[in-house]
């Protein structure tokens, strides 16, 4: 144990105190005969007898000692040996020391002493002063060298489409060519130990399920009921799901590390272009653009999932559209009325709601016909229903519109997040080449986005006047079961109801609070996101 005073002398053996600074980087390059902590510490502790020191105390590090890396057991070791905590430092090395040069060792100088072991030099020897300062420069200028011809090979490797790093979960990389490629090996078996995954297989059905409007959560849920395990070997988490769609390298680009948000984001050359680290033959393979833009859309909220109503096994008109007031769950259908779903299976609800079913009907298709009298062409619940109409009547052509509003909004948000980092100064130093080239996609996928809308739409407007100018009620009453479910839903997304405070007469304006439709291009909150997924 080591033992500690105030005057910097060992209690236990009345000898002077010394401590041990030991570092070693935690990327070795190869070729690089670096000494581990351990074997830095038995040396210390050597010295140390030999020079008739007690250690007092060892700080360890496994870091670099260069750049602008914080080192806070070397600051502490330095504030202990200057402020005369401890009569010396021992370190194994200069370049152990620090790799900053002259600016490092100048404050030890006839100051303190720390000792050089390696090149047995002592800070507190006036010989050793030149010394140790050609020592510290020498150091400096190799980790320069080294750092720049680095910096050289990896940018070389970034034009050629290598991958430099570990392969992505899902792909595996050519010890050779250093390109990626889809990984095809057998996974891991389902729960029922009938079929087999591979990596790549799980990586398209994840683009695919969130593309379809399941929400990440959702898909990792399936993923762990399924006995299927994440890149880490533990159950999949939402967060892993988001780390995959929105990874550049699943099309086949090569990428880099958005330090702000730590966040993956394809590489963009000299010449502004994206470089791929898959060979020729192998791009068809990758995910393709239009899933993993839509993929993308749908997981940050700029596209919701395809929620126009469709016919079903349901025959009540707002089956899936009512909610409890007391636990915000659906209700569902029981004999004459509407009642809290969890309440009906034994989920505990604070006041579960029940309604009986004509009334209830008869208010919110009131409700819902005196809300389209009333509304304009400009009234966003308007827009909405026009878009849910067109998502009836022509379901193709409705499709492709929803795609180009949604890809507007997310070319939108794009520029938005160039300006905002433009204005947080990320794009000073290193990562100043790729300011133009990031402004110039960002305002050619805007541009883009913008020009496919104006074709698709070409001023067309979907006629929905037949459900406005007090025509609602009267259509609704003539349509069959499965149009009027579909009907009420253009114009309501849901309804909540509260549960009743005693017997009487229903009261709708009391119990029930109605959520109109917004369009598409409206921001959703978190919980219309999650039911529409």
């Amino acid at each position: 144990m080591d033992l500690t005073t105030t005057t910097g002398v060992c209690a236990c053996h009345g000898r002077p105190q010394v401590d041990l600074l030991l570092r070693k980087s935690k990327v070795v390059r190869e070729g690089e005969r670096a000494l581990s902590i351990r074997a830095q510490e038995d040396r210390g502790r050597t010295w140390a007898a030999e020079h008739g020191y007690c250690v007092r105390k060892v700080w360890r590090e496994n870091l670099s000692a260069w750049s602008d890396v914080q080192r806070p057991k070397y600051d502490a070791a330095m504030s202990a040996v200057l402020e005369g905590e401890v009569p010396c430092l021992w370190v194994y090395a200069l370049d152990r020391f620090s790799r900053k040069g002259a600016e490092a060792v100048v404050p030890i100088l006839g100051k303190a002493r720390v000792i050089f072991d390696y090149e047995r030099l002592d800070s507190s020897d006036e010989r050793d002063r030149r010394w140790i300062i050609d020592r510290a420069e020498n150091a400096r200028e190799y980790s320069q060298r080294l750092s720049y011809n680095v910096t050289n090979t990896k940018a070389k490797q970034r034009e050629e489409g290598r991958w430099l790093g570990q392969a992505p979960f899902g792909l595996v990389v050519d010890p050779v060519t250093r390109r990626l490629r889809p990984d095809h090996t057998p996974y891991l078996c389902l729960v029922d130990g009938k079929k087999e995954v591979t990596p790549w297989q799980m990586i398209v059905r994840i683009f695919k399920d969130v593309a379809a409007g399941i929400s990440g959560r959702a898909v990792a849920r399936t993923l762990n009921r399924e006995g299927l395990l994440s890149v880490t070997g533990v159950q999949w988490r939402v967060s892993a799901i988001r780390r995959i769609i929105i990874h550049p390298v699943y099309e086949g680009w090569l990428t880099v590390m958005s330090l702000p948000s730590r966040d993956a984001m394809a590489y963009i050359n000299e010449r502004g272009a994206r470089v791929r680290c898959v060979e020729r033959d192998t791009v068809g393979q990758m995910i393709p653009e239009d899933l993993a833009t839509k993929a993308r859309r749908v997981l940050s909220g700029n596209q919701l999932p395809d929620y126009a109503p469709k016919d079903g096994t349901a025959i009540h008109p707002l089956t899936g559209r009512l909610r409890c007031g007391g636990c915000a769950r659906a209700m569902v259908s029981d004999g004459k009325s509407y009642a809290c779903g969890a309440h009906k299976q034994g989920v505990v609800c604070p006041a579960p709601a029940s309604v009986f079913r004509p009334a209830i009907e008869r208010y919110v298709v009131h409700e819902w016909s005196e809300q389209l009298h009333h509304a304009d062409d400009e009234d966003p619940m308007m827009i909405a229903v026009a878009e849910r109409w067109q998502a009836l009547a022509r379901p193709s052509d409705n499709q492709a519109i929803k795609d180009a509003r949604a890809e507007l909004k997310a070319a939108q948000a794009k520029l938005d997040k160039f300006h905002a980092d433009d204005r947080a100064d990320f794009y000073t130093g290193r990562s100043a080449r790729y300011r133009i080239p990031h402004k110039n996609a960002a305002e050619a996928r805007l541009d883009a986005a913008e020009a496919r809308l104006a074709e698709l739409t070409g001023g067309d407007r979907v006629d929905v006047t037949f459900l406005m100018e007090g025509q609602a009620a009267q259509v609704w009453m003539a349509a069959p079961p499965a149009l009027r479910r579909d009907l009420i839903s253009l114009a309501v997304d849901t309804a909540t109801v509260t549960q009743a405070s005693g017997k009487g007469r229903f009261k709708g304006d009391e119990r029930v609070t109605i959520r109109w439709a917004e369009p598409e291009g409206a921001e959703p909150d978190a919980d219309a996101f999650e039911q529409a997924a």
